[in-house]
């Protein structure tokens, strides 16, 4: 059987990984809300 949309690591990293992030301006801007925002704690 073949599953549908078999995403890369490597791509889906490239694009919205970190680095990627860190690369632009607005992409810094995003790090740094979800850093204010802090880490969510979901499972208690």
């Amino acid at each position: 059987m073949h599953y549908p949309r078999r995403l890369s690591k490597i791509k889906k990293v490239r694009k919205s990984g970190f680095r990627a992030r860190m690369r632009t301006k607005s992409g810094r801007k995003i790090i740094n809300r979800r850093r204010r925002i802090g880490r969510k704690l979901t499972n208690i």
